[in-house]
């Protein structure tokens, strides 16, 4: 913790030491407000906090969003919103990741939505088969239209090691459900034996597990792509008024922006049922996926995005402003790129109704952004990867020569943006002490 002698101004020296040290372009302004604001709400007992726009979320979260394109997620959020009957179910929509970061990351990756439904029922098993009949209902809806996609559902857990869809699936890892599978309530799964074995939408639903929705989502104006998803934290209200999670678990609220201020006594009712020791929870599970980025699945960029969150919300100010200058470096925009590619892949698949062009435009000004940002060899690299990929997206029977080419892509691209957040985290003494200890740490589990 930062000595209580320290001032915002002593901190921000420190800062613009390791800024200047590292080619970091520091916002001295932003980053003394951002230090004054968390140091003077530090002790303050009210953690939610409301917004002129109309939403509202945890004081800390707060301060990192602004409503500069709220519109455009409004609207997005009609269509990955998840309903039910009136008096049945009653939901809080939120922005989530770096959508919900939009003060701080001027290229932010897909646009992550985190839903509360909570549904009154008589039983849980009553409450189960709702919550199934809503998200069908939600994937139905939005199957095919102008301007999105549905793409995939998650919904219950494999009960045992399987095959689906031709790919081993472990026992307890997500069910993954394509639009078909939906909509004809069933998938079959391939056991160690050889026996095909059904499991149905409604039975998977009686032990949800993750809960998540995926989209892909054109936006014309912006001449722009997107993917969009849903997790749907749901809840049971019993009679009794109790509520109680489906998965077994009730997620804290500690990086969402909820869109709507008429959802407020929603969410007010079911956070009061979240553990106490939910902010220590919450920096516990993002520390294992910190742990799991920076060793097992190499991403310096989502561990620095975690690292953010888990600094700003343990006190570790001075470490958490310096990473939150980082997003709003040029170099960031790449991460955007590596995103988006995934994006064209999934609005280009057999049956989609994106228009081609959206994705010409998208992959334009990809490769534009790129220009504009590199130079030498590393801009070559990636504009020829992008001009092949480009091609390759247009032919939707291209198989696995389109899947080598996303791959190709992707590599080029995750290459700059693991050695940018590397150099410039690991240019930090303290911050280089903690990705050491999680390493080690993921060493010796």
């Amino acid at each position: 913790m930062t000595p209580p002698t320290q001032t915002p101004a002593d901190d921000l020296e420190r800062i613009r030491e390791s800024a200047a040290r590292l080619g970091v372009q520091l916002d001295e302004e932003g980053a003394l407000q951002w230090l004054a604001a968390i140091a003077a709400d530090a002790d303050d007992d009210d953690h939610i906090v409301h917004h002129e726009s109309g939403t509202f979320g945890h004081r800390v979260t707060m301060l990192d969003f602004t409503p500069r394109d709220l519109e455009r997620f409004r609207r997005i959020g009609e269509i990955v919103e998840v309903t039910g009957p009136e008096g049945v179910v009653e939901g809080a929509l939120a922005l989530s990741g770096s959508a919900a970061q939009s003060k701080i990351q001027s290229f932010p990756g897909d646009c992550d939505y985190f839903q509360r439904l909570n549904i009154k029922a008589d039983t849980r098993e009553e409450a189960c088969r709702i919550m199934a009949d809503c998200m069908r209902a939600a994937a139905r809806r939005t199957a095919t239209g102008d301007p999105f996609q549905f793409l995939e559902g998650k919904l219950g857990s494999y009960p045992a090691d399987c095959l689906h869809g031709g790919a081993a699936r472990k026992k307890g890892s997500p069910i993954t459900w394509t639009p078909a599978e939906i909509e004809a309530e069933r998938i079959e799964l391939t056991m160690s034996d050889g026996a095909v074995q059904t499991l149905t939408w409604q039975e998977a639903a009686l032990d949800p597990g993750w809960c998540k929705l995926d989209w892909v989502v054109a936006d014309p104006a912006r001449k722009a792509l997107s993917n969009a998803s849903n997790v749907i934290d749901v809840t049971w209200e019993a009679p009794d008024g109790e509520i109680v999670p489906l998965d077994g678990y009730l997620d804290a609220y500690f990086q969402e922006v909820y869109l709507d201020a008429d959802s407020m006594p929603t969410f007010a009712k079911v956070a009061a049922f979240v553990n106490d020791d939910a902010l220590d929870e919450y920096v516990d599970r993002l520390e294992e996926e910190v742990r799991k980025y920076l060793t097992k699945q190499l991403n310096y960029g989502k561990a620095a995005k975690r690292m953010y969150n888990i600094f700003r919300l343990s006190g570790r100010h001075l470490d958490a402003a310096y990473v939150r200058e980082l997003f709003d470096e040029p170099a960031t925009i790449l991460y955007q790129v590596w995103s988006l590619i995934s994006t064209l892949d999934n609005a280009t698949q057999p049956g989609t109704s994106i228009p081609i062009d959206s994705v010409r435009d998208q992959t334009d000004t990809l490769m534009l952004q790129v220009i504009d940002m590199l130079e030498g060899d590393e801009e070559a690299e990636i504009v020829a990867a992008l001009l092949t990929l480009r091609r390759t997206l247009e032919d939707q029977n291209a198989g696995e020569r389109r899947t080598s080419d996303v791959e190709a892509a992707q590599n080029r691209v995750m290459n700059l943006v693991n050695t940018f957040f590397r150099e410039k985290l690991e240019g930090v003494p303290t911050i280089r002490e903690y990705i050491v200890a999680m390493q080690s740490a993921a060493d010796k589990s």
